[in-house]
């Protein structure tokens, strides 16, 4: 098992992986991967933390209900397995700032706020308007050849891509 130790598994090792935790997914749960509605089930919790049962009450939390689901413990799951694994290859270290970060945005802190902020921002709002994250359109979504995930799995490359280019481009690069 020294493969659990490497600090980077081949892709096809975790496509195989990651297929074969969909179809006990489907399996198990009747439900596909995905990590997006968490998210919004947690701003919900946190609504109804602070507004009691009122948040619970409106339409958008009638079909996603603020409660802590399998979803929800599988988003959680994301960190923790992260940390396993860099632990467990001997590559975790704590990073203020990532060197890329650094590099592109500079040492201050505004900069790097506003980028991650307004990325945060545009990544759940992307998601909740396509329907879906990456991870439930890209696997879930492409796995069921449902024609609107393969299309957003498109624009999830494109843009990808796009990015890539603006900020390996940018002047001092």
């Amino acid at each position: 098992m020294s493969w659990l130790t490497m600090p980077r598994w081949p892709a096809i090792t975790v496509g195989v992986a990651i297929g074969l935790l969909e179809c006990l997914t489907f399996l198990l749960l009747d439900k596909p991967i995905g990590c997006s509605t968490a998210f919004t089930r947690t701003s919900g919790l946190i609504e109804k933390a602070l507004r009691g049962n009122a948040a619970a009450e409106k339409p958008y939390y009638r079909l996603f209900p603020p409660v802590i689901d399998w979803e929800w413990v599988f988003v959680a799951g994301i960190p923790l397995g992260a940390f396993l694994a860099a632990f467990s290859s001997g590559t975790f270290r704590i990073e203020w700032v990532p060197s890329l970060w650094t590099a592109i945005f500079g040492t201050g802190i505004s900069r790097r706020l506003g980028a991650a902020l307004a990325g945060g921002f545009l990544v759940g709002l992307g998601s909740r308007w396509a329907g879906g994250c990456t991870s439930g359109h890209g696997i879930s979504g492409c796995l069921q050849l449902a024609l609107s995930s393969w299309l957003a799995s498109a624009a999830f490359f494109a843009g990808g891509i796009l990015s890539a280019i603006l900020l390996f481009s940018l002047p001092g690069r």
